[in-house]
C-alpha cells in the first residue's frame, strides 16, 4: 500500500475536493482520498492495480492536475 500527497492548485472549494474524491475513488485500487481545501492538498492511499502514474493521469483528466 502506498500513500501520496499532492498539491492541487485548482482546488478552490469543497465541491472541487468532492469531485476529486469521487473520481479517484472510482479508480481500482484506491483505498482512501482525503484533502484540505485551505492547503490545496489531496492525500491518496492505494494498492495495485492503481499506481502513481494512473492517479496523476486521472487528476489531469478531470482538470485538477498536481503541481510539481
Amino acid at each position: 500500500m502506498a500513500t501520496v500527497t499532492y498539491t492541487i492548485p485548482n482546488i478552490s472549494c469543497g465541491h472541487c475536493l468532492q469531485t476529486i474524491k469521487t473520481e479517484l475513488s472510482e479508480l481500482a485500487g484506491v483505498k482512501s482520498v482525503d484533502g484540505e481545501v485551505e492547503k490545496k492538498i489531496v492525500t491518496i492511499t492505494y494498492d495495485a492495480p492503481a499506481d502513481e502514474e494512473r492517479v496523476l493521469v486521472l487528476l489531469k483528466e478531470i482538470n485538477y492536475p498536481a503541481a510539481y
